[in-house]
């Protein structure tokens, strides 16, 4: 079976963006060697990135013309899911839009295969959580305190005990945490 894996980037305050969308500006102080070699790593384990909306918007416009070599080439290349209501195709390369998130998940999750990657998407996140569609959540952890923003994990979601798989500090103070969901 593939694993279905959240990962995110998250202040110590539990935000996974600022204020204002798309403000990731926190994520300069957990770049560096490490993060980019965990994003290359991510490319080979990988059969399918999954998007919400917002979140596919947003990575297509930086991502179909950036130039970061490899990271770039994966992003482009590896089959993307979109979770919509609202839009029913996309033109970014090799993506396919469903209003049934989760049927398409547990689809992917039945079969044998490498990881499926969910990346950003709070909104989605959660729906995929209530509906027990994710096996591990792996997050990193930076060491900023932002004060507001948009939480990763919304308000009155149902309580859920997860184990610890690995927590793995970086040399910039970020901590790597993946937990098991026991979905």
């Amino acid at each position: 079976m593939a694993k279905v894996i959240v990962w995110n980037l998250v202040t110590l305050d539990g935000y996974f963006e600022g204020t204002e969308k798309w403000d990731l500006s926190f994520h300069n102080d957990a770049w560096g060697e490490e993060l980019d070699a965990l994003s290359k790593e991510f490319g080979q384990r990988a059969q399918c990135l999954v998007f919400g909306r917002v979140t596919h918007d947003g990575m297509k416009a930086y991502w179909a013309t950036a130039d970061d070599g490899e990271v770039t080439r994966y992003m482009n290349a590896l089959p993307k899911l979109v979770a919509s209501r609202s839009v029913q195709s996309s033109d970014w390369n090799n993506t396919r839009v469903t209003a049934d998130i989760i049927s398409e998940i547990a689809k992917l999750r039945a079969a044998a295969g490498k990881d499926v990657l969910v990346f950003g998407s709070a909104e989605l996140v959660d729906s995929l959580l209530a509906a027990n569609q994710i096996d591990e959540l792996m997050l990193a952890v930076v060491p900023v305190q932002l004060g507001a923003g948009t939480p990763l994990f919304k308000a009155g979601a149902e309580r859920r005990k997860l184990d610890l798989l690995e927590s793995r500090p970086l040399k910039n103070g970020t901590v790597i945490l993946r937990y098991a969901t026991g979905a």
